[in-house]
């Protein structure tokens, strides 16, 4: 499978946990809190390089993929590079630079199932959903006891692996995600036509 099917195939797998996680929404309305960023500014958030293979693509594309892994093996911060916080002043306010990109793990957070060690489904969310939005929290809890459609997360990584194994298996902290990502579209493209222009990338 080349590069871009395997782009292809992951982009249509988000397209269609995009649908999911919609009607998990509308069910529960659960909804993120607009503006923050608590979830992202965490330096312990890990992903397979498969989930980024889209956007390093997408960087590939625009010309930037040398320059963006340049910025990664020079960041020494472990907080993923896609995040911007809106001020220095507050680092848990924030989104994401690039949304359209961002990974598996990001869209399954606050939306999506995990197995416990019992192998009960359990919501994979946040503090402040909990907390704040207790009734949306309880109504997604009574959709898993009556077992109704939740995004899950083991289902959608298995589902990546389908795409990719090696690339996929391999869970790294965010920031080493997005670099093997990169590093894998460009020895992909090392010696082989550039996709549209027909240039060779050297």
């Amino acid at each position: 499978m080349s590069i871009i099917q395997k782009v292809k195939a992951v982009e249509q797998l988000y397209s269609r946990l995009d649908s999911d996680i919609k009607s998990f929404k509308k069910s529960t309305e659960i909804s993120c809190l607009a503006g923050c960023g608590r979830c992202c500014n965490k330096p312990d958030i890990e992903a397979s390089p498969l989930e980024f293979l889209p956007l390093a693509f997408h960087w590939f594309k625009q010309g930037i993929a040398n320059e963006m892994l340049d910025r990664l093996q020079a960041n020494e911060s472990a907080i993923c590079m896609l995040y911007s916080p809106l001020s220095v002043s507050d680092e848990a306010k924030g989104s994401c630079s690039s949304y359209p990109f961002r990974g598996l793990i990001c869209r399954l957070f606050g939306y999506g199932a995990g197995k416990d060690k019992y192998g009960q489904l359990r919501l994979v969310t946040c503090k402040i959903i909990k907390e704040q939005q207790l009734e949306n929290y309880e109504k997604a809890i009574e959709m898993l006891k009556r077992n109704e459609p939740v995004p899950v997360f083991s289902d959608y990584y298995k589902k990546l692996m389908q795409i990719d194994f090696r690339l996929a298996n391999q869970m790294l902290p965010v920031n080493e995600a997005i670099e093997v990502a990169i590093e894998a579209v460009l020895q992909y493209y090392a010696y082989r036509p550039f996709p549209k222009t027909g240039k060779v990338v050297a």
